[in-house]
Parts: C-alpha cells; sequence; structure tokens
C-alpha cells in the first residue's frame, strides 16, 4: 500500500477523534528550525463539505488488539489495515506544513500489539519531526491506557498536549463496552500526566526565578538544554462517547466536573455516538441527535467559565438538558426571582448570569459604564446578544423586555424560537449518521431524538444490555465515576 492510500485510510478513522481546539501555547520562531506555535489558535481551511481542518488528524495505525464495541477499528471488524512507519508520518506532515496545508499534527492510534509499543513507535515519530527536521509547530498526541510512564514522559516531552480517552461515561459502561480496558489503564496515565505538568511549571517558575535579572536572551540560553522542551505545555484533555449507554446528562456533567478538579483538565470533548458496528451491547437505531452533543458543551462552557457548579445546571429530578432552550437561558427562567437586572450597577458575577452575556460582555460592560450610562444603542455596540439579555435587565430602571409579560412561559417562547437571520437550531436537524472523510461528502438525515422523545429506544437498549451483567445499572452508584475515587 502506498503512502496515498496510508494517508487516506488512517486519516479517514482518525475522524471519530475530537479535540481540535486552539493550541494554547505560544511558540516562536527559531533560526535553523521550522515552524512557530500560535497560542490562540491554528490557521483553519474547510473541506468541500464545509468542514473546518485545522491540523493533520491521523492515525498512526488502524491495526488494533482491543475489540472496543463502538470502535470501527476492533480486532473482530473485517477490513484493510495499516499502519504508518515513523518515517513515512514524518515526511507527510513536513511535507504538508510545508505547503501550508495545516499547521500542527494529532496523531491517534490503534493499538499495535501492546500500549508500550504503539507509543514507541509514536516517539519516534515525533522525534524525527522535533529532532531531524526541528519541527516548532503544534502537535497533539493520544496517550495509549497502560503505556509505561517512562514512555508516557518521553512521549509527553516531544507533544504539545496530550490526552487520554475516558471513553465512556461510567465505569459500568467501559467493563461492557470496552472490556479489554479498565478504570485504572485510563486515569492513571491523566494522574500522571497531570503531575508531570505540574512539576514542569515548578521548573519553569524556578528558572524565571533564578534568572529574573538576566537579559531576555541570556535567560534562554541559561536554561538546561534538558528542559528545553517542556512537558506538555499546553495541557491534557479528553474525549467521553454519548448516547451509546444510558447515563444522563446529569450523570455525565458530574463526571466532567470531577474531572476539571482532580486532573486539572484543559477540556473535556463530548462525541455522539455513531452507529458504526452492528453489535448487541449498542443502542439500535440511529446515532445520536447533535443537538445533545451542543448542549453538553454550552453547560461545560458555563462551569469552566461562568462559575456555575454542576447542581444549578442541572439536577436528579430533570436529569437531561432541554433542547429547546440553552442550560444558562433554562437556569434563568427557573430563577426570574434574579431577575431584572439593572445592568449599569450590577457586579460583574452577576452579569455572568444574563443570558446574551457572555465573559468578553460583562468585561466591556464593566469598563464602559465607568464613562457611560449604558443604554440599548451601547449595548448592542459593546457586542451584547440584546435580543436575548433584553428580557432579563432594565437600563435605568427601564425594562427592556417592551410588552413581553415577565413570566416563563412567555419568556421561554421568546428564547426557544431561532433567531431570524443566524444560525441557531441547524444542528439541530442532523444527526451523526457515520464517519467524517477528508475525502468525501459526509451524510446527513433528519433528527433521530432525545432520550426523552424517539431516541429513548437507544437508552432502553443500553439499559437491557447493561442489566445483562452480574449487578444492575445504577447511575447513582456511578455518579462521575465515584468522583474518579481511584484517582485521589
Amino acid at each position: 500500500m502506498d503512502i496515498t492510500d496510508k494517508l487516506e485510510l488512517l486519516a479517514d478513522a482518525a475522524k471519530y477523534d475530537v479535540a481540535c481546539t486552539s493550541s494554547g501555547v505560544g511558540r516562536a520562531g527559531q533560526k535553523g528550525k521550522l515552524g512557530n506555535t500560535s497560542a490562540a489558535g491554528i490557521c483553519h481551511s474547510f473541506t468541500a463539505d464545509g468542514r473546518c481542518i485545522t491540523l493533520l488528524k491521523v492515525l498512526l495505525s488502524n491495526a488494533c488488539i482491543y475489540n472496543c464495541a463502538y470502535c470501527v477499528n476492533r480486532i473482530s471488524n473485517e477490513g484493510t489495515r495499516t499502519t504508518f512507519n515513523p518515517r513515512e508520518l514524518a515526511d507527510l506532515t513536513i511535507s504538508f506544513y510545508r505547503r501550508n496545508y495545516i499547521e500542527g499534527l494529532f496523531l491517534s492510534s490503534g493499538v499495535v500489539r501492546s500500549p508500550d509499543f504503539t507509543t514507541e513507535l509514536m516517539i519516534e515519530a515525533l522525534s524525527i519531526l522535533r529532532e531531524e527536521y526541528g519541527f516548532r509547530g503544534y502537535i497533539h498526541a493520544k496517550a495509549i491506557p497502560g503505556t509505561s510512564p517512562e514512555l508516557l514522559d518521553q512521549l509527553g516531552r516531544l507533544a504539545d498536549r496530550m490526552s487520554v480517552n475516558l471513553e465512556l461515561p461510567s465505569q459500568k459502561s467501559l467493563q461492557l463496552l470496552a472490556p479489554d480496558k479498565s478504570k485504572h489503564d485510563i486515569l492513571h496515565p491523566m494522574r500522571f500526566i497531570k503531575n508531570g505538568i505540574e512539576e514542569a511549571r515548578d521548573v519553569r517558575a524556578l528558572a524565571e526565578k533564578n534568572t529574573v535579572y538576566l537579559s531576555k536572551r541570556d535567560r534562554s540560553l541559561a536554561r538546561p538544554v534538558d528542559k528545553e522542551r517542556s512537558f506538555v505545555p499546553a495541557g491534557q484533555s479528553t474525549q467521553m462517547i454519548i448516547g451509546a449507554t444510558p447515563e444522563s446528562d446529569y450523570q455525565i456533567l458530574n463526571l466532567s466536573s470531577a474531572l476539571y478538579q482532580k486532573f486539572s483538565l484543559k477540556r473535556v470533548f463530548f462525541s455522539a455516538y455513531l452507529p458504526v458496528n452492528n453489535d448487541k451491547r449498542l443502542p439500535t437505531g440511529d446515532g445520536v441527535a447533535l443537538n445533545r452533543e451542543h448542549r453538553l458543551y454550552q453547560a461545560d462552557w458555563l462551569m469552566r467559565f461562568y462559575r456555575f457548579d454542576v447542581n444549578e445546571i442541572i439536577n436528579e429530578e430533570a436529569p437531561f438538558l432541554d433542547l429547546e432552550v440553552d442550560p444558562k437561558a433554562n437556569w434563568a427562567l427557573n430563577h426570574l426571582d434574579f431577575f431584572p437586572v439593572e445592568v449599569n450597577k450590577a457586579p460583574y458575577a452577576t452579569l455572568l448570569r444574563i443570558p446574551g452575556i457572555g465573559v468578553r460582555g460583562a468585561k466591556l460592560i464593566m469598563h464602559a459604564r465607568k464613562t457611560h450610562v449604558l443604554r440599548e444603542d451601547e449595548l448592542r455596540k459593546l457586542g451584547i446578544a440584546f435580543k436575548r439579555a433584553r428580557f432579563f435587565i432594565t437600563c435605568q430602571g427601564k425594562y427592556q423586555g417592551g410588552t413581553i409579560p415577565f413570566e416563563r412561559q412567555s419568556l421561554r417562547a421568546q428564547l426557544a424560537a431561532p433567531i431570524d437571520g443566524g444560525r441557531h437550531g441547524r444542528r439541530a436537524a442532523k444527526v451523526a449518521t457515520g464517519q467524517m472523510s477528508l475525502f468525501d461528502m459526509a451524510p446527513t438525515q433528519k433528527l433521530a431524538g432525545h432520550p426523552a422523545s424517539s431516541g429513548k429506544d437507544a437508552l432502553v437498549s443500553g439499559q437491557k444490555a447493561l442489566n445483562t451483567t452480574s449487578r444492575p445499572y445504577s447511575p447513582e452508584r456511578d455518579l462521575g465515576w465515584c468522583a474518579l475515587d481511584a484517582a485521589s
């Protein structure tokens, strides 16, 4: 198989991995080296079907010794198997980079022979990129569960970001659908990466302290050579599949919160279940509606940037997020006693609670009202989503919601309706139906539904599969994987 055929096969298979975001690390160009990395993000290009491509996202190999029920690369599936050798992958990455096709590499892999053997191949490929080609661009590497700490350390000093896939929202589901993997194999490398990042940060801080009086040039020369490449400077992330098993949004968000607290993750990525295999352990019917995935990301954003607690967003009595109204607006509708808020006097934390006002908008309001009285025109100029915010604010004591009654049903009708001319709601009409490809158009189909409606069949199917095991499934018993107790 030539390298073009390998690329088509392994790039297509890599589309199941998410986590293409801004790099989170800044690294300037250097004489004699190739490339740089911007902390704000990386360049974007678009395929014929409108998808945004930011990295060369590829598998080292689609051969795998594991038999995960949901994975297209599982050992029991028939199909063409291939593996890049490290030189091929490094040469391909550099070739694409020099043509300005990409600005970085996202490297994952099936498990070839063993986790350690696979990681050794990844290390060899990245070593060629970093040391032989002098590549200073962005690299995201997937850590294989079960890899030895020594190899994780080597991989972490070659990559900018690392991630370990959590795979599924509960330990019971992991045992059912991915029996070759264990909670310990997944959480142990997460803990190792977290500790390595903290240690590297302490080393950098000490180096800066010891060289604070030197010039910038002398400071760089004073750093030890072996510490020039820091350990995972852009942090770590993880990914879990949503909808293959019956866990609620409440359980998923509690797990995400525990991951942020215990492992200091940069992101938790949610991947809507894609039905690519026939397996009695998997739900029947279509894939999970992308709008559920979208709502989980919105709720995750509220926890990370808007100072919301999980129990403010969702609870056991209503364990699924509302698909018609975003989580922030839903919180506002359930706490109308908190509103309306006087936008010219409210503290920053209060402004963050207003639908239509984001973190940037709240900061701009705090700055602008020092010199101006803010009304509708001023708020619109600041970039506030006034069509949403107006129902929850006053300007100089005047309510901005017009003739709309200040009561839950009326406000919900306004917030649930698509905004004229906007893009709101377009994802709601689509469901992830199969593997997206770099080489051909991805099909779409109508909404399969939410667990509360037609998608209930998928949850029931997953529930039955879980109940075939020795102990009946109980979300409460496994909430947040018991707050990731093994990692404590």
